[in-house]
């Protein structure tokens, strides 16, 4: 989920002091900058691999290698920097499943509640029962859309659409020109646009309602094949 800019300021600006003594081995410091990111860390995660429990893992294990190599951190933000780990993990994790088993698309936490949709809308206050459930099929099938592009397209895309980082941002985190990036994000915008059209996923369920009702209301023809008509005749 995207963070408005000037959270996502203050955030930074908090980690700054922890990172300084995360490199001295403050061990406390360091679990300080995995509260300020971890939610970002896994959210990239979990679009990458449509999974709760395999992003939770990529996750965790990213944050061990950061800790691990903090030496290793030169100009870059920590952010970025992290970021970037993350990614190369779920990309290493990928690979490791590739000949092994499809990627489930079941994004949500047993028992908890958490699910793609809680990451990307915490606001409840103008919640209705219609609206979360036309959300929440949309949100499915774009998840869905997600895992059918290739990996480079589908980084691109979750980083720039859901997470909101600029084209310089991203191409730091994936080590691209950003051109590349660019071209990358219109590709895989495209071919999500192919999926959504495909699925029928333009048109939010209410208004697919609201065609069907329409299509109902029309005067039929009395030659009409339409099968529950005919069902019906058949049964005076």
């Amino acid at each position: 989920m995207a963070i408005p800019p000037d959270d996502q300021q203050n955030i930074d600006a908090a980690a700054a002091p922890l990172l300084a003594k995360a490199r001295n081995g403050d061990a406390n410091a360091f679990n300080g900058l995995v509260l300020l990111y971890q939610r970002q860390a896994f959210s990239v995660a979990v679009r990458m691999l449509g999974n709760w429990q395999s992003a939770e893992d990529v996750t965790q294990e990213a944050f061990l290698a950061a800790y691990m190599s903090l030496a290793t951190l030169r100009g870059d933000s920590f952010r970025i920097w992290l970021l970037r780990i993350v990614t190369n993990r779920c990309l290493d994790y990928l690979r490791s499943i590739k000949k092994r088993t499809a990627v489930s698309l079941d994004i949500s936490e047993p028992d908890s509640g958490y699910s793609l949709q809680n990451t990307l809308q915490d606001d409840t206050s103008t919640w209705d029962p219609e609206s979360f459930v036309e959300r929440n099929e949309l949100l499915t099938v774009i998840q869905t859309g997600l895992m059918t592009l290739p990996h480079d397209l589908r980084i691109a895309v979750i980083l720039c659409d859901v997470e909101g980082y600029s084209y310089e941002e991203i191409g730091a985190i994936m080590n691209t020109p950003t051109g590349t990036v660019k071209s990358r994000i219109a590709r895989g915008r495209e071919r999500l646009q192919i999926f959504l059209r495909e699925h029928g996923e333009l048109k939010t369920p209410k208004k697919r309602l609201e065609i069907d009702k329409r299509n109902e209301d029309q005067p039929r023809s009395p030659y009409s094949t339409d099968k529950k008509r005919g069902h019906h005749e058949s049964n005076k």
